[in-house]
């Protein structure tokens, strides 16, 4: 069951894994104050929920930065299985450069706290966990935190058959993701229809039940707009499935 919820999180770094290129600038398509909220289902049961926001603009390491949070949590009756309380944070420049600090814990049947540091003098990221540091990790130009690196992605044009790289670190290594777009198309979530474009990340350098299973699958559709929301994704690996809808947006004046 961990396995499944870790997807989510996964989910939500390989839509960043799908930057082309990424330009600093005040016309980004999002702002302090926005809120998506998500379900999410295992198989055919809604287990769950998971949230994505931006808080109001912070200092981190002596530059104004953007602060993204993310939240994932079980429903009662999957908490009797598993419990999930997990909370993501991170902090990117606010010219959405590259990621700055990045923190997760994790309050469920398996408790974490996790922080990871980018230092862009050396440049290297450090990983902490329960007060236990890593050796620091040698970072490239530009990375992006697992959190940070989903808005990032949000800056880039898409169009059928683009291919697009970005590299990303979580602390304990730092690489370069490709992903492609395979379509645009309409589809239904949550009794909306959007235009979306469906895009398929390579899974080759993501570890865990998707390095263990030979024909895993995600699937991410974005809207087909400036906005680039996450509407519908879905995974198939050896041991099921789970998807994540798009059911609600607050946009701030």
């Amino acid at each position: 069951m961990r396995q499944q919820w870790k997807h989510i999180g996964t989910a939500m770094v390989m839509i960043g894994l799908m930057i082309f290129s990424v330009q600093a600038g005040e016309n980004h398509p999002f702002k302090p104050g926005e809120k998506l909220f998500f379900k999410v289902y295992w198989t055919v049961v809604q287990a769950g929920e998971a949230t994505l926001e931006i808080m109001p603009l912070a200092e981190q390491s002596g530059v104004t930065a953007y602060h993204f949070v993310m939240t994932v949590k079980t429903y009662p009756f999957v908490d009797a299985f598993y419990k999930v309380r997990d909370r993501y944070e991170s902090y990117a420049d606010v010219g959405m450069n590259h990621a700055l600090l990045y923190k997760k814990k994790q309050e469920g049947k398996k408790k974490r706290d996790i922080t990871v540091i980018f230092d862009w003098v050396k440049p290297e990221a450090v990983y902490t966990e329960n007060g236990d540091k890593l050796p620091p990790v040698a970072l490239l130009p530009g990375s992006f935190d697992p959190l940070s690196v989903f808005y990032a992605f949000r800056l880039a044009e898409l169009s059928e058959n683009k291919e697009l790289t970005v590299s990303v670190s979580d602390g304990k290594k730092c690489a370069e993701g490709k992903a492609r777009v395979v379509k645009k198309e309409k589809v239904k979530v949550a009794d909306t229809e959007y235009e979306t474009f469906l895009v398929e990340p390579e899974l080759k350098d993501i570890g865990g039940v998707f390095q263990k299973s030979p024909d895993a699958k995600l699937q991410i559709w974005v809207t087909a707009d400036e906005r680039r929301l996450p509407v519908m994704i879905k995974s198939k690996v050896s041991v099921g499935h789970f998807k994540v809808e798009l059911i609600g947006i607050e946009i701030p004046q």
